[in-house]
């Protein structure tokens, strides 16, 4: 698909309007992008929306997907949509960003990636804590050796979330957002831990279901994983701890550790260090009470990315490929919570 996006004003159709689809407009806004056209379920929200960022309101994603002055598909839908998201963009060539999870099982998700590729269409996952600055300088340090073999990398997400954040029927089941707080909220952290450490081979897990809200999925769950590269980690992830807690990712190497909490490094105590100065940050935004109490910079250069991935035909740096490898453990911790048992992760990947 040929594309002039380095000329022109980038022109976004937004499918799904809730509170991240918000977050959205607002970091393309800033970065010059212009959202023309929405659509949502429930009509007054999706009009409303249109209204606030003075777009049109479509009545369905098939009207949205064939204007025009849509350029790419930006889906904020819960996830049981995104796959119909993707087939419409390869009908009417129009390259898709999904929110994560891509998916909420992993069958789904390896369709989304081959319809992509046969439509010949960019496929993006929103991770948009890949491009915090913490988490650029980390990939940059641990390439460069500068941590030294990593021994150890854990996530750690003690949230809270009310009882009215769970008010919705669908949220918190199995058929409607795969899961709780482990593929709504820690899904950013496994794919951080992914992205620094490299994959999981294995993991062993325990889950607590409906530990404090009326829900049928997890609001706690701890996992310990063996990373392939013979690291070890934890995850624990919890939407039931009150007050909620600034999420925290640890990587312990043989030369040193790195702490990130919330989106910034707060600790780098590495031996003998040489090289680019560490972020080092205090001012830390986290989502651990307010899931919209986050920095809007992180998806701006993850929109910019998008887009370039689309002119030049490279993968975006959350392709659906990366989306995959996150839900993949995701489903691995969810497969050793029911049976008990640890549960081996397959290193075969779609192809992208």
């Amino acid at each position: 698909m040929e594309t002039n996006h380095g000329l022109c004003k980038m022109k976004i159709g937004v499918i799904g309007t809730g509170a991240v689809a918000g977050k959205h407009a607002q970091a393309c806004r800033n970065i010059g992008y212009e959202l023309t056209a929405c659509t949502d379920r429930t009509i007054d929200k999706g009009r409303n929306f249109a209204a606030r960022w003075n777009a049109d309101f479509v009545s369905t994603p098939e009207e949205l997907a064939q204007r025009d002055d849509v350029d790419y598909l930006d889906v904020c839908t819960f996830p049981a949509y995104r796959l119909a998201a993707v087939e419409l963009g390869a009908k009417f060539g129009k390259h898709v960003l999904v929110e994560k999870p891509m998916a909420v099982d992993l069958g789904v998700a390896a369709q989304m990636i081959a319809v992509a590729r046969k439509g010949g269409i960019q496929l993006g996952v929103v991770s948009q804590h890949r491009f915090d600055d913490s988490i650029m300088f980390l990939k940059r340090a641990i390439a460069a050796g500068r941590l030294g073999r990593v021994l150890q990398a854990d996530a750690y997400v003690k949230w809270y979330r009310s009882a009215g954040y769970y008010a919705r029927p669908v949220k918190g089941t199995w058929a409607g957002e795969g899961g709780g707080a482990l593929i709504s909220q820690a899904i950013h952290q496994v794919d951080m831990l992914l992205y620094l450490v490299g994959a999981v081979d294995e993991v062993s897990a325990y889950w607590q279901l409906g530990a404090l809200h009326k829900i049928e999925s997890e609001d706690l769950v701890c996992a310990v994983m063996h990373y392939a590269n013979g690291a070890t980690g934890v995850v624990q992830a919890a939407t039931a701890l009150w007050p909620g807690y600034p999420e925290r990712i640890e990587i312990h190497g043989t030369k040193g550790s790195a702490i990130v909490i919330g989106d910034q490094l707060t600790t780098w105590d590495v031996r003998d260090d040489e090289g680019e100065t560490a972020p080092i940050a205090r001012d830390a935004k986290s989502g651990a009470s307010d899931p919209m109490a986050i920095s809007l910079t992180p998806f701006e250069r993850q929109f910019h990315d998008f887009v370039e991935a689309c002119d030049t035909g490279r993968a975006p740096n959350s392709s659906g490929i990366e989306g995959y490898r996150a839900l993949q453990l995701v489903t691995a911790i969810y497969h050793s919570c029911r049976s008990g048992q640890p549960a081996r992760l397959d290193s075969a990947l779609p192809v992208g």
